[in-house]
């Protein structure tokens, strides 16, 4: 060691969250009240928090931006910060109903959650989804109709100072080189990408030159582990199997499943990301929906990522 060096190790650049769906009973799993969940991720030393935007959570039904600063005290009493509000939006939604105003909906539906985002403080962030393709509309007419949409959620947004992060989940926007497109074509200083994991994986897609790529604009990811199970359907008459597509996916404690996280995460820090790791169980898991089994799983993904140095307790 060269005479007069500190011998601390240095600080790991990544900070864990819980998402609160995980706790909404919308897979079977035991449901807890927003409140419930977030002194649970306190109690479970999580620094951080990501809220899902709905009922029985944080919906803008319930939630007024008094309950918000009511809200932002107990994030503060338990030292958790809002590492990022996650809203659920599908912008090619709706065809079939013209005459509804169904974007105008959705982006009213954002520019509320801004507004609580703000209180809320922390990222100051608010999780979108794109589209689902629909086979009925031909593709750019989706396409602009999406950007349009996103153009519109960012404005609104900006005026709270609130950024929107938009996840690989939906269709469009799902591969990462349509993704960077779809950001390029928004064009507005305040949409990050957030890009995750899994969908990368269960897509087929190459992984390290992806999250290296979109790393220094990333903010936040969300993280899950999965197996992935073959199906068949046994066929009598040739007394033999054919092969079902696509396979299933079951989630499992963080790195028991398929998903080549040491990649990601290395690759991630090599293009410079810094931000939030979210933990989300938001599908069925393996040992069923029971508290005592999410909090196991929670657990799990702390120990893994600081037995991996990524992330500060």
């Amino acid at each position: 060691m060269t005479h007069g060096a500190k011998s601390e190790k240095p600080e790991p650049p990544m900070k864990s969250a819980l998402f609160t769906v995980s706790f909404a009973g919308l897979w079977g799993q035991h449901r807890l009240s927003l409140e419930q969940a977030i002194d649970l991720t306190a109690e479970l030393g999580f620094p951080g928090i990501e809220i899902m935007a709905k009922r029985p959570h944080l919906s803008v039904l319930d939630y007024t931006l008094d309950d918000c600063r009511r809200l932002r005290e107990r994030l503060d009493q338990r030292n958790l910060t809002a590492a990022a509000i996650a809203a659920y939006t599908n912008f090619t939604g709706g065809w079939e109903s013209a005459e509804v105003p169904w974007n105008e909906l959705q982006i009213q539906y954002i520019e509320a959650l801004a507004a609580r985002t703000a209180i809320l403080g922390g990222e100051r962030l608010i999780r979108v989804f794109s589209s689902y393709e629909r086979p009925e509309v031909a593709f750019f007419t989706q396409w602009q109709r999406t950007f349009e949409a996103l153009r519109e959620c960012c404005d609104r947004a900006a005026a709270h100072g609130v950024t929107i992060g938009l996840q690989n989940h939906h269709d469009i926007g799902a591969p990462t080189r349509t993704l960077v497109e779809l950001i390029r074509e928004v064009d507005r200083p305040n949409l990050i990408p957030m890009f995750d994991c899994w969908s990368v994986h269960l897509r087929g897609e190459p992984l390290g030159d992806a999250a290296r790529q979109l790393a220094p604009r990333m903010r936040f990811t969300t993280v899950a582990d999965y197996v992935v199970l073959p199906r068949t359907s046994y066929q009598p008459q040739w007394t033999n199997y054919v092969e079902q597509s696509p396979p299933a996916a079951l989630a499992v404690p963080m790195g028991e499943g398929d998903l080549d996280y040491v990649t990601f995460f290395s690759s991630l820090e090599a293009g410079g990301f810094n931000g939030w790791v979210s933990y989300e169980m938001c599908s069925p898991i393996r040992g069923g929906g029971a508290l005592e089994n999410l909090k196991r799983y929670a657990q799990a993904f702390r120990s893994y990522m600081e037995k991996r140095g990524r992330t500060r307790a």
